[in-house]
């Protein structure tokens, strides 16, 4: 984790199992503290650490940055036209006239003013009190720390989730690898039935692996590594690596070319079709989560558990 006078933006959060993060900022902004040995308290650490990991993690005391959220959160409701007395006792300032000498030092006006600036304060760390109740931290705008697009995003958690969904699958026996529980079941017209577990995951695999043959210019894939009857769950998660690969590094060579806008006509199709490589990818993203959930309530009936396939619940566990 980066030094804070290193980064204009607090290291994300959700990188632990465990939001500690969100435990520290929770014991600062809450009202019930008054003080830092009641923040310590409260977040079951001593002050000394509890001191010390608020300044690491984000450039300000427990006092000063408590101080500021408490400030932005008072200009909010005075905008909101809530009485300057009532905000000051309700934000811990201990009288009106304390209140609004703080104000004015921090926002250059008096709290009766409060509609003439915006409640946020500058910030070393990008963390600001966001309405109503909440925190926002921006992201840090330095290229060395940049977020990844939303479809990058998406791409990962896909073929990551879908790597984990067929290490579950492992767990099967073989009969209910092949087990028709969902009989007639059909996503796609032209993929044919999927009934099964084996058949749905197959599924998830083989659409990857016909689009990037397109979009490559290859023969027709065969379809005996994505069989259910032909494959098991071991040789099918080392074909899925293999196909994975090859599908992010596809989508980030034309991304960073600035060539998703591409099209490949398709004479495969009859009669054929043409398909813009970003159309392409959303069209995989999305039959992927559909066939992933459908994955998931399969493995369930076989009294196989499996992680939620919510991006926001698999960001907190990388």
């Amino acid at each position: 984790m980066s030094d804070p006078a290193e980064s204009s933006a607090l290291p994300p959060s959700g990188h632990r199992g465990r939001d500690r993060l969100r435990e520290l900022l929770e014991a600062v902004t809450d009202a019930a503290n008054s003080d830092v040995a009641d923040m310590a308290r409260s977040s079951y650490a001593s002050e000394f650490h509890f001191s010390r990991e608020i300044r690491r993690l984000t450039g300000e005391s427990p006092a000063a940055l408590r101080r500021r959220i408490m400030l932005e959160r008072a200009a909010w409701r005075l905008q909101r036209g809530e009485a300057v007395a009532a905000v000051a006792t309700d934000e811990g300032w201990s009288s009106a006239e304390v209140f609004s000498r703080a104000f004015r030092r921090s926002y250059g006006v008096p709290p009766s003013q409060a509609a003439d600036v915006g409640f946020r304060l500058a910030a070393p760390n990008g963390l600001h009190f966001h309405p109503p109740e909440s925190l926002w931290l921006d992201s840090d705008p330095g290229p060395a720390a940049a977020v990844g697009d939303i479809s990058e995003l998406m791409i990962v958690h896909d073929v990551d989730d879908t790597a984990h969904l067929i290490a579950r699958a492992a767990t099967l026996t073989p009969q209910q690898w092949l087990a028709e529980v969902a009989p007639g079941q059909t996503v796609l017209e032209w993929d044919g039935p999927e009934p099964s577990v084996g058949a749905v995951l197959c599924a998830i695999v083989w659409n990857k692996e016909v689009w990037l043959a397109t979009i490559a210019g290859a023969d027709f894939p065969a379809r005996t590594s994505t069989q259910p009857e032909f494959t098991d769950a071991e040789a099918l998660a080392v074909h899925h690596d293999d196909i994975a690969k090859r599908w992010r590094a596809m989508v980030s060579e034309y991304s960073a070319a600035g060539r998703l806008g591409d099209t490949v006509i398709d004479a495969l199709c009859d009669p054929p079709e043409s398909f813009q490589l970003y159309g392409i990818v959303a069209h995989v993203l999305t039959y992927s989560a559909h066939r992933r959930e459908l994955a998931r309530a399969m493995l369930a009936g076989h009294g196989v558990t499996t992680r939620l396939g919510d991006p926001l619940d698999w960001m907190r566990g990388n």
